[in-house]
């Protein structure tokens, strides 16, 4: 390379650094709105928390038509993690970990029901039922008495039952297990085999049933000598639909096969479900809601009719 091309190449970099107001022709400069439906993190200081109040009361009566479904009456749960209960336990050889129990700040609680609850139409509640179910689920476990209204104020000065006694030193479940948040960065001589791996604790791993075998027959070779477009299991499986459903036992949905036989005598099954799946939904198969599925309505015909049409 010549001199004068090198003297050229460093002069047209200098430009560029220079012009700070260059584009790139493609996207735009968020709105104030825009930025605002997703700054909305509250932190334990109560810095972020919205205008609003909300009563036990007022909270009692939105659980039990949001919530209680997969929370359970009293907050026992029927098919996650309790959050009532177990305040006092986490020293113990049998620590029980709940929403009340673990948590240290009761704004981690507003803002955890606010951006995710209810599971079915997250960061679809006002401010004013997050503060009412926030005193509720308080009020469940003790913490606040049943005649309680919290605000911004009364919510940031709340002290949380294991206010002092946080720590990252155990694993989620099981107080002897792993932690997942404690580690030491690696300077030097790191290693270059990186390995992604989970362990689900041994009582949860089949509590559906043998997850492998319910999906083994799904996979792209369930037809040999088929792609995946020519074979609607894959596709389920792709579309993540094995996740919650088994072909003949049910998983957190129903067996595919329930469904076959509840629908069968339906001509205008195929369009149901389709929208079903589409826009989501609970209380046709128990207690656990289906979120919204982004499934492209071409494979989620396919899928619905190897659904309806083979495994009656």
């Amino acid at each position: 390379m010549t001199c004068a091309v090198v003297l050229a190449l460093f002069a047209s970099m200098a430009a560029h650094a220079a012009d700070t107001t260059m584009r790139y022709g493609f996207g735009r400069a968020p709105t104030a709105a825009e930025v605002n439906g997703w700054d909305i993190d509250v932190r334990p200081d109560g810095t972020g928390l919205p205008d609003g109040r909300g009563s036990v009361a007022d909270g009692q009566r939105i659980y039990d038509e949001k919530c209680a479904s997969c929370h359970g009456t009293f907050g026992e749960s029927n098919d996650y993690m309790p959050i009532a209960g177990g305040v006092g336990t986490l020293a113990s050889d049998q620590p029980i970990r709940t929403t009340g129990s673990k948590l240290n700040y009761a704004t981690t609680l507003f803002d955890y029901i606010r951006r995710a609850m209810p599971f079915n139409a997250p960061k679809s509640l006002s401010n004013d039922e997050v503060y009412a179910l926030t005193a509720y689920v308080l009020n469940l476990n003790d913490i606040v008495p049943g005649d309680t209204v919290l605000d911004r104020r009364s919510l940031v000065a709340l002290k949380m039952p294991n206010r002092d006694g946080f720590t990252t030193q155990h694993g989620f479940m099981r107080r002897d297990g792993k932690p997942d948040t404690h580690a030491t960065a690696c300077m030097n001589d790191c290693t270059h085999d990186v390995r992604l791996g989970s362990r689900i604790p041994d009582y949860a791993r089949d509590s559906h049933g043998d997850l492998a075998e319910q999906t083994r027959r799904l996979g792209t070779a369930a037809v040999p000598g088929t792609s995946d477009t020519g074979n609607p299991g894959a596709i389920a499986a792709r579309a993540g639909c094995m996740a919650c459903h088994g072909v003949d036992n049910a998983v957190v949905g129903p067996a595919f096969k329930d469904v076959a036989r509840r629908y069968h005598a339906d001509a205008n099954a195929a369009n149901r479900l389709v929208r079903k799946v589409q826009q989501g939904g609970g209380g046709a198969w128990g207690g656990v809601p289906m979120p919204p599925q982004a499934v492209a309505e071409r494979d989620l015909r396919t899928i619905i009719g190897w659904i309806l049409d083979r495994l009656q």
